[in-house]
């Protein structure tokens, strides 16, 4: 078991939305995210059934790159009633170079432009705080709505990748600053 010291990590907000770290306290959310369609059908099945499994992803997935590099997963929360809508965030994952920008909303609340405000400002982020110089995001080749918002954020088709233990082929998108 990894232990985590409280450590304050940086929060985003947008005209609708916070962004915060995710911590083992969003283990429903996350269980509920995790388990929702397009998750699964888009990003894949993690086999997290209960809330103590929930608690362990996060723990043992999200946590770990949040103490390393000081950024990782966030939850979307609606500032009008604190509900928590989504995860984005910036992973250092294995087999893409650069830093990869990912995110997810529960059904309910797609098509109502949050996550372009979210992903946006973590872009943002990326850019003028990070200064990092390259971002990539991976989309399965069916997902055409995620493809799109790569794009809205200034993302570029590149090329078909594939990832370490995955043998789905996957649209790499890019930006270089």
């Amino acid at each position: 078991m990894i232990i985590y010291f409280a450590v304050d990590f940086k929060s985003f907000e947008t005209e609708r939305l916070l962004l915060v770290p995710t911590s083992v306290d969003d283990a429903a959310f996350i269980l509920e995210l995790l388990n929702s369609p397009k998750w699964i059908q888009f990003i894949g099945d993690r086999n997290v059934t209960t809330p103590e499994e929930a608690k362990a992803y996060i723990e043992n997935r999200m946590m770990p790159q949040l103490h390393r590099l000081g950024y990782g997963n966030y939850t979307i929360l609606r500032k009008h009633d604190r509900a928590k809508i989504g995860s984005c965030g910036l992973y250092d994952r294995e087999g893409l170079d650069g830093i990869d920008i990912g995110f997810a909303l529960l059904p309910a609340f797609e098509k109502l432009g949050y996550a372009f405000e979210a992903v946006n400002r973590i872009k943002e982020f990326a850019v003028n705080d990070l200064h990092l110089s390259q971002i990539s995001g991976i989309t399965t080749k069916d997902n055409i709505s995620s493809q799109n918002l790569l794009v809205k954020i200034g993302l570029r088709f590149e090329k078909y990748v594939t990832i370490p233990n995955d043998t789905e082929e996957l649209c790499l998108y890019v930006w270089k600053g």
